[in-house]
């Protein structure tokens, strides 16, 4: 009998949003129009900050990134959350589930990570502009990124690998709409001290250290920009920021909200709703974010849209 207990589960069932059958199709159109937005905003950054000539700046090679990052996050959630919707069976299987999880690490990582460069880029724009060019160098641009996407391979890796380390053999229903961490952990059949620990240090160190890059670039941009004696030199400089500071403070006030509730008040469902937001609305709204408050990008679509063909042979 003891044999049989210590089977190791070979899938998992995802719970998903709701398990309130009247509510699966209205949920499936909802999700549906919420990534297909998310396909075209981010496909449209890529394409624009690809192809058009006077995009072809620090700012906007990091937003590239920032998008194809938001694509891959949604991308590794959104397909299976969607045919879950329509099935009976909402299954995944155990290495399904592993790779799923990985994947999702490897973009949540790289966003926190990617808005963190561009929050030293904006820094750098603002107060030292005669010198941005030289600091934030193409060479550099491209080191900044490649560091970014390393890390998030390592950090998936070794996260991924400790929660799969541990045994599954009893419950194999999940309790939310993709595999992550703490629910994977909480059915574990064998201890979970380790996992858990290495998971809590990792997020807290990405999470205080890209925070600490962030929070010293905007605080010497604010007195940079207090320091500009026309108002219309101010407008300016806020303007370069203002969208990458509303993208910030939705990212990470979703964050926050997540890891700074009390402990009595903490549940699965109310990651799963903070969870919704991090994963596939915050991917849909950046696109939205960087584009209506961006005369760069509203102009570089106008041209697209009156000569797609030129954009194209300026690659």
């Amino acid at each position: 009998m003891a044999s049989e207990n210590l089977t190791q589960v070979t899938e998992f069932i995802l719970m998903g949003v709701s398990d309130r059958p009247d509510l699966q199709i209205p949920l499936f159109f909802v999700f549906l129009l919420i990534y297909g937005l998310t396909m075209a905003g981010n496909l449209g950054i890529i394409t624009l900050t690809s192809v058009d000539s006077q995009l072809q700046t620090p700012m906007y090679f990091f937003l590239r990134h920032l998008a194809i990052i938001n694509l891959g996050d949604s991308t590794v959630i959104a397909p299976k959350m969607l045919v879950n919707f329509l099935v009976t069976k909402k299954t995944i299987s155990y290495y399904g589930c592993a790779a799923q999880l990985g994947g999702f690490l490897v973009f949540i990582v790289g966003e926190i990570f990617m808005l963190a460069a561009m929050a030293y880029d904006r820094y750098v724009a603002i107060c030292n502009p005669l010198l941005y060019m030289v600091v934030v160098s193409p060479q550099m641009c491209i080191l900044l990124v490649s560091l970014t996407y390393l890390y998030s391979l390592t950090t998936a890796f070794t996260v991924s690998s400790c929660v799969f380390s541990v045994s599954y053999c009893s419950s194999n229903v999940i309790n939310h709409f993709y595999c992550d961490t703490v629910p994977l952990l909480a059915l574990s059949c064998s201890d979970t001290y380790l996992p858990e620990t290495a998971i809590f240090i990792s997020a807290g160190t990405n999470l205080i250290f890209s925070m600490i890059i962030v929070l010293t670039s905007y605080f010497n941009i604010v007195l940079a920009i207090l320091r500009i004696r026309s108002s219309e030199g101010r407008r300016k400089a806020f303007s370069t920021c203002a969208s990458h500071m509303m993208a910030v403070t939705v990212f990470y006030g979703t964050i926050l909200f997540m890891y700074l509730q009390p402990r009595t008040n903490h549940s699965l469902d109310t990651d799963k709703m903070a969870s919704v937001f991090y994963t596939l609305v915050i991917p849909m709204l950046n696109p939205l974010i960087y584009s209506l408050r961006n005369k760069d990008v509203k102009d570089a679509f106008k041209r697209f849209l009156n000569n797609p063909c030129q954009s194209f042979k300026l690659m």
